[in-house]
């Protein structure tokens, strides 16, 4: 029940507030928080109030700090926070240089995919529509490569996410960037036309599979390194040390030889990685 006190408006978050939830969102999640984010950590977190009926962000403050809120918390608290933009073939160019070059290259010097499954990994993969593509691009490539096998491991912070993801339900706006000839392949749409959606076949969701990760633990605990890496448009919101050794982390599961695709607004030169660019943010893992 809703308390009388929660019914009015909400009040403003204070600075002394923001500050401390902006220390621990850096802190644990490596997300950049200044003061000119304020405005944007209130309007989310002002939902997380209204779910718990607290009429004031200090009463928020006390609850999540609580043994019991860092429990049952902290992952709304993620959900909140992280920012989850993606689209199906996003930057179109990685997907033409891994089936023109990264593929072919892995298979002809190691038999990846013939002797052993392919292991890709999609870090950061929100709600799914990076390892889904994919798993398009695979499954298409491997009609030319007879017995070709890959596995995908999707991850992300967000439980959220990682749930849609896992279900793999889009609205038909959603979809429009998949070519006509593969959504005809690889989507099954709804018989409900007052609500479009489309969802993945089975085929093509059982090669993919998903998991929560947060880039800021000191070990991933990865049980496999992976051959191909696709970390786009994530490291941005982390300062230059942090990426670093994100990205160090990352390349600790990429084998000797495999690719790790970043974002074309990030650059890794500079932070003294085994890695060697070899295409417009594309690099791959040399030995050390």
């Amino acid at each position: 029940m809703i308390r009388p006190s929660f019914l009015g408006s909400l009040e403003t978050m204070s600075d002394r507030d923001f500050h401390h939830f902006s220390a621990f969102i850096q802190e644990r999640l490596g997300i950049k928080m200044p003061l000119q984010k304020k405005s944007m950590l209130e309007a989310r977190l002002r939902k997380r109030l209204r779910a718990l009926s607290l009429s004031s962000f200090t009463e928020y403050r006390e609850f999540f700090f609580s043994p019991e809120g860092m429990e049952r918390e902290l992952v709304n608290l993620c959900d909140a926070v992280t920012t989850n933009k993606t689209d199906f073939f996003r930057e179109p160019a990685h997907f033409d240089f891994l089936v023109e070059r990264a593929l072919p290259e892995l298979l002809s010097h190691r038999e990846v995919g013939i002797s052993a499954p392919l292991r890709l990994w999609s870090a950061g993969c929100s709600t799914g529509e990076e390892p889904y593509t994919l798993a398009m691009v695979l499954s298409e490539f491997a009609q030319g490569w007879p017995g070709f096998q890959f596995s995908i491991l999707g991850t992300d912070l967000s439980s959220q996410v990682l749930e849609k993801a896992l279900a793999g339900i889009y609205d038909m706006d959603r979809v429009a960037p998949i070519p006509r000839t593969l959504q005809r392949k690889y989507l099954l749409r709804s018989k409900n036309k007052e609500e479009p959606l489309a969802r993945v076949v089975p085929e093509l969701r059982a090669r993919v599979s998903f998991r929560r990760l947060n880039f800021m633990d000191s070990e991933y605990r990865m049980s496999e390194s992976v051959e191909i890496l696709f970390c786009r448009n994530v490291i941005i919101y982390f300062d230059r040390p942090t990426q670093a050794r994100i990205v160090g982390r990352l390349c600790r599961h990429l084998l000797p030889g495999g690719f790790i695709f970043m974002g074309h607004s990030e650059t890794l030169n500079g932070m003294g990685l085994p890695l060697q660019q070899v295409a417009p943010s594309v690099y791959r893992r040399v030995r050390e």
